[in-house]
Order: C-alpha cells, then sequence, then structure tokens
C-alpha cells in the first residue's frame, strides 16, 4: 500500500483529467484502470455546472488531487489551494508553478516556497518538480508529502529521459517519489516502477489514445508489472555472458569411457 497522508492507495497508477475527447471517458477510465488518485485543474471545477463540472464525472471512492495549474508564483499557488480546499477538493494538493511557457518546466523556488505555506496549512502537498535531488530534499524538510519529478516536458510522451536524476531521488529521499509527466507508454510506466518510484501519473498518454479505456487498462498492468518486479529484486546486469545451463561438455566425457 502505498500512504499519503491519512489515505492509503492500493493502486500506484494516478491519472489526469485533460485532454479527453469527453468528460464521459473519465469514469469508464477509472473504472478500467483502478486508478484512485486523479489530478484536477481548480479552473475546471464549478459546482454551479451541473453535468459540466468536471466533478461530476469522478467517483466519490477516487481521491481529488487538485493541482494549481496557471499558477505563476508561489502565492496564486497558494490561493488556488486554498480555493480548492473551500471548494470541498479535500486536503492533496499537487503544486504546478511555472513560468517557462515553452517548455512548462516548474520554477524551483516558487514551488519550495509554496510547499513551505502549504504544508504549515495542513495540506498533502506533491510538488511536481526537476529530479532534483537537492530541492527534493529541502521539499521533504518542508512538509512536502511526495516529490513528483517529471520524466519528460509535459504531454510530450518522450518518456524517462531523466531516469538517471530520477533514480537519485530514489534512493535518497524519504518521501514517496511519483514520476510525473512524459510518460506515453505503459513500458515506460513499468520501467519507473522497477526503478522504484513509488507511483506514476499519467494524463496525455492515457487521455489522447484512441481507446482510453483499454489504455488506461494497459497503464495499470504495466504499472502493477514493475512494481512486482521491482518488489521481486532483479538479477545484476552482467557484460560477459553467463550459461544459464552448466557447461559441463558431458557428450565429451562419455566418449572417453567407452
Amino acid at each position: 500500500m502505498l500512504h499519503l497522508g491519512d489515505v492509503a492507495f492500493s493502486n500506484r497508477l494516478f491519472t489526469g483529467t485533460g485532454k479527453f475527447a469527453s468528460n464521459a471517458l473519465i469514469p469508464r477510465m477509472l473504472a478500467a484502470s483502478g486508478s484512485q488518485m486523479i489530478t484536477v485543474a481548480l479552473r475546471r471545477v464549478d459546482n454551479s455546472a451541473g453535468s459540466e463540472n468536471i466533478l461530476a464525472h469522478i467517483p466519490k471512492d477516487v481521491t481529488l488531487l487538485p493541482n494549481t495549474s496557471g499558477a505563476r508564483t508561489a502565492g496564486e499557488a497558494v490561493r488556488i489551494a486554498r480555493i480548492a480546499r473551500e471548494a470541498g477538493c479535500g486536503d492533496f494538493i499537487k503544486i504546478e508553478v511555472i513560468t517557462d511557457m515553452k517548455y512548462l518546466m516548474p520554477d524551483t523556488i516558487e514551488t519550495l516556497r509554496a510547499t513551505e505555506i502549504l504544508a504549515g496549512e495542513g495540506f498533502v502537498v506533491l510538488p511536481y518538480i526537476l529530479p532534483d535531488l537537492p530541492l527534493a530534499k529541502r521539499l521533504e524538510s518542508a512538509g512536502a508529502a511526495a516529490v513528483m519529478p517529471l520524466g519528460a516536458p509535459i504531454g510530450s510522451n518522450r518518456g524517462l529521459e531523466t531516469q538517471a536524476l530520477i533514480a537519485l531521488l530514489i534512493e535518497n529521499c524519504k518521501v514517496p517519489v511519483i514520476v510525473d509527466a512524459g510518460i506515453g507508454r505503459p513500458s515506460q510506466a513499468a520501467a519507473a516502477m522497477e526503478m522504484g518510484a513509488a507511483a506514476v501519473l499519467v494524463n496525455t498518454a492515457i487521455a489522447t489514445a484512441s481507446d482510453p479505456e483499454a489504455m488506461g487498462r494497459a497503464f495499470d498492468l504495466a504499472v502493477r508489472a514493475g512494481r512486482a518486479a521491482y518488489l521481486a529484486e532483479m538479477a545484476e546486469i552482467s557484460v560477459a555472458a553467463r550459461a544459464s545451463s552448466p557447461l559441463t561438455g558431458f557428450l565429451y566425457e562419455n566418449r572417453s569411457e567407452k
């Protein structure tokens, strides 16, 4: 089980609500994937919009992870988080503070400031970050419940381009490391889990698939396989060949006996 705040998750695939052709696809994807946490941009929450409210499409047993998408400063992220709590979205918050509009890289300094404030207010803070070990340790000290390093730029589907740096976080952080952004294929999600990631968050690769329901199921299987492989402790890599059966040459030994 993965514990975040006071919630235990048996499924380690987190999903998102963006880019679906229809909001009606979201509950079907959640059922197929088994995902128990889904992120949503607060600007898509409108309790007066009836069926158009994104929350109307998320089952009650799925934990909401509101994000601060659109924030440019720590102050804006904090304000969005407080509004989300008042709107009934709970205490979880994914901090996204982005000032680079070309590559959508997270702003390190503003993210740390927002984490310090919101963790102090009792939020369960999951900051979206570059895979920077000193930053991750500072966020950990500031009260972050987990850190969410990017595998590649948001929505790029380029996979684990930052794999070596994510590995440093997994090895050294006490809080869970949840790989976010860039994962485009189930095999990439499995690779992240094999490394020891606590979970992965996948949105674009599922939402923009021809069949999001089937793709959600595929990602669920991949995450489970990767986690199982990690727990099984995979065999070491060797430069030299290692025979899988004894090379005794017994056929030749038998000839000498005749």
